[in-house]
């Protein structure tokens, strides 16, 4: 009996603007040698993210088909893709569901290249991607030019040769023809030599290995490891923000107003420039949902609700301002002000039992997005309490920090347990 062929394909796709200009890229490796035995790269106008991510997975699906005249036979050939969208190897498993309308036709027309027992999905960091990664870039480069890319347009396979034994690649752990193993070693000679193969489609003879770009945004240095970055947007203004009200989890859930919603999509259009957001998780509450959504349909994400981000629930003091808390509760306002432990008039939350919430969902958040970056749209108390717990800092510094409405902040959470506070109240894209 003839033993399949194993490859692995690694995708990728991007979009400056999401939606905007866009391309994608995949390579093809022997998981035994580590070489690359095709590529594939084109810009495809404007599009979003995950569309260029579909786009590079079923461009990956035929190059490897077409390495394999008897592809479609059962048994004939075993592919394992790996790619850093949670969404598109989620999906392609069958874990997630496809609601986007433009995700389905792409998910079925992936699906119907190779048989479905022949096709395995593995999620990887976007550090370990960055192979495709490098041909997007490259495809959407040459797409800014008013050009297809091309083979021959590639000045990296002037560089470096693949190697094409495995005495010239570094050892990686795994059994012989393990597919992750022999993608570990292909990513390793990448990284160990200068250079950027690029293609609509070229063999291992010509291709030639690359770094990618440095990754913008709140990304971590490749030395540090893939930390749980979240970045915290404060929800845009309410009718309420600018009278300086109370405003929590057991008031009227206001709705945004039209400054409040202009914030929104200033900050959406400012994180679609970034293009470091993977995930996006919101506070049940209005506002912040329609701030979530503001972003989503610019990024093409979906909107994950979390209770645990919820803002504080002030009680009697719903809807108040400062003044007129003090005037009919001062005794009980400073009771609040002097101890976390102290709770708003009439049954709220204290900042001691906020903290304890928040804690729990910071932790459950961190373990299922591990490595990612996710965008948490959220409120001033959660915000505050991430950033006084990142840096160890006592209960009365809530009282210190200024957060203006549609500001971010950024901290990122490694696996060793340091953190990071890398932003605080950056309200640049409002100017």
């Amino acid at each position: 009996m003839t033993q399949p062929r194993h490859f692995v394909i690694e995708a990728d796709g991007g979009s400056r603007g999401n939606p905007g200009p866009a391309g994608y890229g995949a390579v093809v490796i022997d998981p035994v040698t580590g070489e690359t035995l095709a590529e594939a790269a084109e810009y495809i106008g404007v599009a979003t993210n995950n569309v260029a991510e579909y786009k590079g997975l079923i461009a990956g699906l035929r190059a490897a088909k077409a390495l394999v005249p008897d592809a479609s036979a059962d048994g004939a050939l075993q592919v394992r893709v790996r790619m850093d969208s949670k969404l598109v190897v989620e999906q392609m498993s069958g874990r997630w569901k496809i609601k986007h309308p433009d995700m389905k036709p792409l998910a079925a027309e992936a699906a119907r290249i190779l048989p479905a027992s022949a096709v395995t999905y593995e999620w990887i960091p976007r550090e370990k991607n960055k192979h495709a990664d490098r041909l997007a870039n490259e495809a959407m480069d040459a797409g800014k030019r008013g050009k297809q890319w091309e083979p021959s347009s590639s000045t990296a396979a002037l560089d470096t040769p693949r190697p094409s034994t495995t005495a010239d690649l570094p050892s990686v752990s795994g059994p012989p023809g393990d597919a992750a193993a022999g993608a570990a070693r292909a990513r390793a000679a990448l990284a160990s030599r200068p250079g950027a193969g690029t293609g609509t489609a070229t063999t291992a003879a010509t291709a030639a290995a690359s770094p990618a770009a440095p990754r913008v945004g709140w990304a971590a240095a490749p030395d540090l490891g893939a930390p749980a970055t979240f970045v915290l947007l404060r929800h845009g203004e309410t009718a309420l923000t600018p009278e300086k009200r109370f405003s929590g989890s057991g008031g009227s859930d206001p709705e945004l107003s039209s400054t409040g919603r202009h914030q929104a999509e200033r900050i959406a259009q400012s994180l679609a420039a970034r293009g470091t957001i993977e995930e996006i998780v919101s506070s049940p509450l209005r506002r912040c949902r329609e701030t979530a959504a503001a972003v989503a349909a610019r990024l093409g994400l979906e909107v994950r609700i979390e209770d645990g981000l919820r803002e504080t629930d002030f009680g009697a003091w719903e809807g108040l301002t400062f003044a007129e808390v003090r005037e009919r509760y001062g005794p009980d306002l400073d009771a609040w002000l002097a101890s976390a432990k102290a709770a708003p008039t009439g049954g709220g939350e204290s900042f001691a039992e906020v903290a304890r919430r928040v804690a729990a969902t910071r932790d459950r958040l961190i373990a299922r997005y591990a490595g990612r970056t996710v965008l948490l749209v959220t409120h001033v108390t959660p915000i505050k309490t991430l950033v006084r717990l990142a840096l160890g800092a006592p209960p009365e510094a809530m009282f210190r920090m200024e957060l203006s409405a549609a500001s971010v902040s950024a901290v990122a959470y490694y696996s060793d347990g340091n953190v990071s506070l890398r932003l605080l109240n950056d309200t640049s894209h409002l100017r």
